[in-house]
């Protein structure tokens, strides 16, 4: 993990700011020498639609063929 002093953090911040976002690798803000703070890259807020009702949902028979027969609808006809 990348480290930088305070003052360095103040006078670069949306820089750093920005590598963090894109490298997504955090980095930690020290004074004289301690750890003060840690940026670190945000996380994805909106989970996947893919997978996101597993464990949730069960999907029991035939999910891709029509309820009724395709000579039951109106529009064929």
């Amino acid at each position: 993990m990348k480290q930088i002093a305070a003052g360095d953090f103040k006078a670069r911040c949306l820089n750093l700011m920005e590598s963090v976002n894109k490298t997504k690798e955090p980095l930690l803000i020290t004074k004289r020498g301690r750890p003060v703070a840690k940026l670190v890259p945000v996380e994805s807020d909106k989970p996947s639609l893919i997978g996101r009702l597993e464990g949730i949902v069960r999907i029991t028979g035939d999910i891709e063929s029509p309820i009724e027969p395709p000579e039951a609808w109106d529009s064929v006809r």
